[in-house]
């Protein structure tokens, strides 16, 4: 499936065909969730309806067609969450209501709503997907304004057990969630239960298929360049490389002297040059990840993955049956991730460096406290979300003749496209248009 404008995935490999469904993709690139949520969506559309549907993906927030302001204020979220994490969570409660959320779109945000309208009128979307917090309201505004009638939205939080109030308001036609912590929030808050479903967080393909075999993670390591049998700790603080990575891998490195240390820096750059110099003095023992990268192989093999408590690390771990050794987490959106993954017994929790060395040692010596967190691994995984959220979309946006493939549990037949105008909705009028082009 192609993924045009904006920032793309994918181009298109030719012009799109009329019975073609457009939907809309809305992100931002603060942190790196919220774009791997939508890939992951339009990667399982793709999959399920070949050639049907085109994604478009926007990101009003710091993308090219944000205003300068804007992305400036946005870039300060990486520094933030690195640097003065206290500074985000302040921002956070202070921003957590309807009213202060009301008074940014009017001030702050409001030229991503500019964005978003434009972006909805150039390409007449038949269903508009927000994927992150600060997107919802300029979609739900832009859809119903638009040319063709009312345009369906789906607002699929990425926030794994807690949700903004910015997420929940105003509403979207469907909000998809990942936990049933999420769901007992948006209910709360007055969003109808057959509006608000819970198909878990989506993830990349590469994780969907579940834990390794034994034999192919032997091979998997084997072509890695590891020595058999040896332990592997992955270090991972998110799309922005926070949670004091060079820290920990140092002491990890000069203190457990039998452990493969892998560490994903994201696009924090310093970090990043400072671990290689390290890895030059102790070769064979430790590898430095950027933002991109082979980072879902190493996931896939590694014994243990040392993170703060991101939604999107966590859900990916899950279904890789890798567990997970949370040392942190950003107050606010991850304050009750670590929570949700110790009762579903997938991990464990430590605090500090000292802390974090303790529990690496005690899940090396001990391989049934590993086996049994790769059990609760499976307690919590979801890998089918990206295909529950893509039949939410086949529904609300249906390709003529092909009936919707059910997945999962997700109660998507209740759910109803929003009443278009006279036109017939966007691709309708596309159809009317290109119709006219040809009798001209």
């Amino acid at each position: 499936m192609a993924a045009d404008r904006g920032t793309p995935a994918r181009r298109s490999s030719g012009p799109a065909r009329p019975e073609r469904r457009t939907v809309l993709f809305l992100f931002s690139h603060t942190g790196a969730g919220h774009r791997r949520a939508a890939e992951a969506v339009i990667e399982a559309l793709a999959a399920r309806n070949p050639g049907s549907y085109r994604a478009v993906l926007c990101d009003p927030i710091s993308g090219p067609a944000a205003a300068w302001p804007l992305r400036a204020l946005v870039g300060l979220y990486g520094p933030a969450v690195r640097l003065a994490p206290w500074a985000w969570g302040a921002a956070y409660y202070v921003s957590n209501s309807r009213a202060a959320m009301a008074v940014l779109a009017r001030t702050a945000f409001r030229p991503a709503g500019q964005v978003v309208a434009a972006e909805v009128t150039g390409t007449e979307p038949d269903v508009i997907v927000s994927c992150h917090p600060l997107t919802g309201r300029s979609a739900v505004l832009a859809a119903r304004r638009a040319t063709g009638g009312p345009v369906p939205v789906i607002t699929v939080v990425t926030d794994l057990a807690g949700t903004h109030t910015s997420w929940r308001f105003p509403r979207a036609d469907v909000t998809a969630v990942p936990s049933e912590q999420a769901r007992s929030e948006c209910l709360a808050s007055g969003i109808e239960p057959a509006r608000c479903v819970q198909p878990g967080l989506p993830v990349d393909a590469g994780v969907q298929a579940g834990p390794l075999t034994a034999e192919a993670r032997a091979a998997l390591r084997e072509r890695l360049g590891l020595r058999p049998g040896q332990f592997v700790a992955l270090l991972a603080g998110g799309g922005e490389g926070c949670g004091g990575l060079w820290r920990r891998t140092a002491a990890i490195l000069r203190r457990l002297g039998d452990v493969h240390v892998v560490t994903a820096c994201g696009r924090n750059r310093g970090v990043r040059r400072r671990l290689a110099k390290i890895a030059r003095r102790a070769p064979g023992r430790l590898t430095v990840l950027g933002y991109s990268g082979n980072f879902t192989e190493w996931l896939r093999c590694a014994d243990v993955v040392v993170t703060k408590a991101g939604p999107g690390i966590i859900a990916e771990a899950a279904c890789c049956g890798t567990p997970l050794l949370l040392t942190s987490h950003l107050p606010g959106q991850e304050r009750r991730n670590t929570p949700l993954v110790l009762r579903a017994g997938a991990g464990c929790r430590a605090r500090g460096v000292r802390g974090m060395l303790r529990e690496l040692a005690r899940l090396r010596a001990d391989p049934a406290l590993l086996a049994g967190l790769r059990a609760g691994c499976g307690r919590l995984a979801r890998p089918d979300a990206a295909a529950r959220v893509a039949a939410i979309i086949e529904r609300l946006a249906p390709v003529a003749d092909r009936p919707v493939a059910a997945v999962g549990s997700v109660a998507v037949g209740s759910i109803s496209r929003s009443p278009a105008a006279p036109g017939g909705g966007p691709s309708a009028r596309r159809r009317e248009r290109e119709g006219e082009g040809t009798r001209a």
